[in-house]
C-alpha cells in the first residue's frame, strides 16, 4: 500500500487535498510505499510544508521545459525558497528575457499532459555512470559530494532526469497557478572560482488568486527599491571602484542615520546603557580564544601583520565588550553592566550574495552586551524586549516573536548541562509572558552557545524582516573566565547577553526606506520642509521663512530657481519632501505660508508661527503620519512672521 493510498483509506476528504505525506516523520511521495506498522499523516495543501514541495515541483517542471526547448542544457540545483524558486542552468548560449514566455508555455504544455514524478532509486556508482555519459559533470560532482550508497534522482517526462532526494507532488497537473519572473547570473554552488550559471527565477501558489496577489505586491517592493530609492533621494551609494558592499552614506542619509543614533542613544542612556568605542582590528589571538576563527572563519577577512604581529578586522564586537568588563575586578554591585555600541565590522560576503544596503561587508551594529547575575537575567530581558517594543513602534512596525531552543534529540550539539539551559529557556519563556507577547517556540534554532529570542518586524507591505535578537551566551563567560565577587565574597561566572535592536544601520535603512516608500516621517526626513516662492518677487520672503525655521531646529531648504510653482510643486514632490510651504504676494502681505502636504495637498494658509508649532510637535512627539496634528488654516489674521 502506498502512503496515498492509506491516507484514501483512513479519510477520503483527506486524501483529495494530500500533497506529500508524513511517515514516521519524514516527508515522502504520496508513491511511497511505507513498512508495516508505520505512521502516515498527510501534508495538505494549504500548508507551508506542502507549498515548499509545490514548488520545488515546480522548479523541476520549469527544468523540464528548458530541457525540451534548448537540448544540451546542464542543470543545476532549483530549491524552493520563500517567495518561490529557481533554477540554474548551463548553457553555452544566454536566456533573453524573451525566452521567458516561451519556457512558460512549454511549462503550461507539460501541466496538461499531467506527466508524473517519478523517483528512480540507483546504486551510487550507476547513477554516477548514468550522469558521465551524458555530459553532465555537474551532477557527478553533486552525486559525489552529497549522494549515499542509494541515490534517488526524479524523472519528469522524456528529456529530464534530475538527482533529487524529493520529495515531489504526483504530477505535474497539480500545479495550478505558477510565473517565471526574472533571469540573473549565478555561480555553481555558489563559488566564484566555479562555472557561471543561469538562473531564473519564478514562483507558483495553490490558486490564481493568490499569484496575483503575489505579483502585486512583488510590483509594490519594486516600487519600493530601496537601491532606486537611494539614487533618486540622494541617500546613500556603492562604487565599485572603491570596493563591493561598501556603502557611502550621502549628507541626506547621513541626517536620517544621525536621527537613528540620536534617538537610540538617548534612550540607552535613560535605561542604564553606556556607551563605548572599540578599535576596529585587535590581535589576531583575540579572535582564537573567542573562538570566532573556528566557527566564523570564511566570514572573516585575512590579517595583516603589523611589527610582526597579526592583526584581525574584527568581525563582531562582543570580545571588546568583554576587554572592558575584564578591564579591573567586578563585584555584584556593579552588576547589571549594559554596554552599548554602534560599532562597525567587518564580514567577508561572496559578491554574488550582495544587495544593496540589505547585504554588505562592513556595517554597522547597534550592538549591547549586558553582563548580569542568573537572579539580574530575567528583568533584563524584560529590559531588553521592553525597549526593542518601543523602538518598534516608534518607527511604525508590527513584529513577532520566536524563542529558539534545544533540539531535544540532540543535545550535545550545545555547551552546558540540562539543567543551566532548562533555566535558561524557562527564563526567557518567563520574561516574554511577563512582557504578554505572543510568541512562537522554535526547536533547534538555539546557537550552541545558548538559547535565543529573535524579533522579526513586519513592514508597509507584509514582508517580514529578521532584526532584533536578544541571545544568552554560556561560551565566551568560559572561554575569557569572566567573573565578579559575589555576596558570599567569592567569584562567580557572570550571565552574558548579546543584545542588538536594529541588527545593522546598513541594513535597517534599507528596511526603513522600503518601508516607507522614501517618504520618510518628519522627524526623520533630511529636508522636512522646503518653501516654494512662486515668482522672484517672493524670494527674499521665502529665505526669511526659511531663517526663521532653521533657527527653530527644522531642516528648510528654499526652491529660488526660475522655475513655475507647478513645477517646484512636482520637484518637491519626487523628493518626497513632507511640507510645501508656498509664498505668493498674498502670503508677504500676510506674514503666512500657504501649506501642502506631501500626501494631501494644499490644505490652506497659516502663520509661520502656527506652522511651527505643529511641526515642531510633530518631530517631538516622533509622529509617523503627518495628518495626525497637520496645520489648520488660521481662523484669525495671522501674526506678522516679525513679530
Amino acid at each position: 500500500m502506498t502512503a496515498g493510498e492509506a491516507i484514501a483509506r483512513a479519510n477520503g476528504e483527506l486524501a483529495k487535498r494530500a500533497l506529500v505525506a508524513r511517515v514516521n516523520g519524514r516527508l515522502v511521495d504520496l508513491a511511497h510505499r511505507p513498512e508495516e506498522g508505520s505512521v502516515v499523516e498527510p501534508v495538505l495543501i494549504g500548508t507551508p510544508e506542502a507549498l515548499e514541495v509545490y514548488r520545488h515541483s515546480t522548479a523541476h517542471l520549469l527544468a523540464a521545459a528548458v530541457l525540451e526547448l534548448f537540448p544540451g542544457t546542464l542543470l543545476g540545483i532549483g530549491p524552493a525558497t520563500e517567495e518561490g524558486f529557481f533554477y540554474d542552468f548551463f548553457r553555452p548560449e544566454r536566456f533573453t528575457p524573451e525566452d521567458l514566455p516561451r519556457i512558460e508555455a512549454k511549462m503550461r504544455e507539460l501541466i496538461e499532459r499531467d506527466i508524473p514524478y517519478e523517483r528512480i532509486e540507483i546504486p551510487k556508482e550507476e547513477a554516477l555512470r548514468f550522469f558521465a555519459q551524458a555530459g553532465d559533470h555537474l551532477k557527478c560532482e553533486l552525486i559525489t559530494d552529497k549522494g549515499g550508497d542509494i541515490v534517488s534522482c526524479y524523472k519528469l517526462g522524456d528529456h529530464m532526469i534530475d538527482f533529487c532526494t524529493g520529495p515531489h507532488i504526483p504530477s505535474t497537473g497539480y500545479i495550478k497557478a505558477f510565473k517565471l519572473l526574472s533571469l540573473a547570473g549565478a555561480y555553481w554552488r555558489g563559488d566564484e572560482r566555479g562555472p557561471q550559471m543561469q538562473r531564473i527565477y519564478g514562483t507558483s501558489f495553490f490558486t490564481e488568486e493568490e499569484l496575483e496577489a503575489f505579483l502585486r505586491r512583488r510590483e509594490e517592493a519594486e516600487r519600493r527599491d530601496h537601491r532606486k530609492l537611494g539614487r533618486e533621494l540622494d541617500l546613500f551609494s556603492i562604487q565599485e571602484e572603491y570596493g563591493p558592499g561598501l556603502i557611502f552614506w550621502h549628507p541626506k542619509g547621513g541626517i536620517i542615520r544621525k536621527e537613528i543614533e540620536d534617538f537610540l542613544k538617548e534612550e540607552l542612556l535613560r535605561r542604564g546603557y553606556g556607551l563605548v568605542y572599540t578599535p576596529h582590528i585587535a590581535q589576531y589571538r583575540l579572535w582564537e580564544q573567542s573562538g570566532h576563527t573556528e566557527f566564523y572563519r570564511e566570514s572573516m577577512y585575512a590579517p595583516m601583520r603589523i611589527d610582526e604581529v597579526e592583526y584581525q578586522l574584527k568581525p563582531m564586537n562582543c570580545p571588546f565588550h568583554i576587554g572592558i568588563y575584564a578591564s579591573r575586578p567586578r563585584s555584584y554591585r556593579e552588576l547589571p553592566m549594559r554596554l552599548a555600541e554602534f560599532g562597525t565590522v567587518y564580514r567577508y560576503e561572496r559578491s554574488g550574495v550582495l544587495h544593496g544596503l540589505l547585504r554588505v561587508r562592513g556595517f554597522t551594529q547597534d550592538d549591547a552586551h549586558i553582563f548580569c547575575t542568573p537572579e539580574m537575567l530575567k528583568q533584563e530581558i524584560v529590559g531588553c524586549l521592553d525597549l526593542a517594543r518601543l523602538v518598534y513602534r516608534t518607527f511604525g512596525f508590527q513584529y513577532k516573536v520566536e524563542l529558539s531552543v534545544r533540539d531535544p534529540r540532540d543535545p550535545s550539539k550545545y555547551m552546558g548541562g540540562d539543567e543551566r539551559w532548562s533555566w535558561a529557556e524557562r527564563t526567557l519563556a518567563e520574561a516574554l509572558e511577563q512582557m504578554a507577547l505572543t510568541y512562537t517556540v522554535i526547536e533547534g534554532e538555539a546557537a550552541f552557545y545558548g538559547p535565543k529570542i529573535d524579533i522579526k518586524v513586519v513592514d508597509a507591505i507584509g514582508r517580514d524582516w529578521q532584526l532584533g535578537t536578544i541571545q544568552l551566551d554560556f561560551n565566551l563567560p568560559e572561554r575569557f573566565d569572566l567573573k565578579y565577587i559575589g555576596e558570599d565574597n567569592r567569584p562567580h561566572r557572570p550571565v552574558m547577553i548579546h543584545r542588538a535592536i536594529l541588527g545593522s544601520l546598513e541594513r535597517f535603512f534599507g528596511i526603513l526606506i522600503e518601508h516607507y516608500g522614501g517618504a520618510f516621517p518628519l522627524w526623520l526626513a533630511p529636508v522636512q520642509a522646503i518653501v516654494l516662492p512662486i515668482t522672484d518677487k517672493q524670494n527674499e520672503y521665502a529665505r526669511a521663512v526659511q531663517e526663521r525655521l532653521c533657527r527653530a531646529g527644522l531642516r528648510v531648504e528654499a526652491d529660488l530657481r526660475g522655475e513655475k510653482i507647478g513645477a517646484k510643486i512636482r520637484h518637491a514632490q519626487l523628493q518626497k519632501i513632507p511640507f510645501m510651504l508656498v509664498v505668493g504676494a498674498r502670503e508677504v502681505e500676510t506674514g503666512t505660508v500657504s501649506v501642502r502636504e506631501r500626501t494631501r495637498g494644499d490644505i490652506g494658509a497659516v502663520s509661520v508661527e502656527a506652522f511651527l508649532e505643529r511641526a515642531l510637535h510633530l518631530i517631538r512627539t516622533r509622529a509617523i503620519e503627518l495628518e495626525t496634528t497637520s496645520p489648520q488654516p488660521d481662523e484669525h489674521h495671522p501674526t506678522p512672521m516679525g513679530a
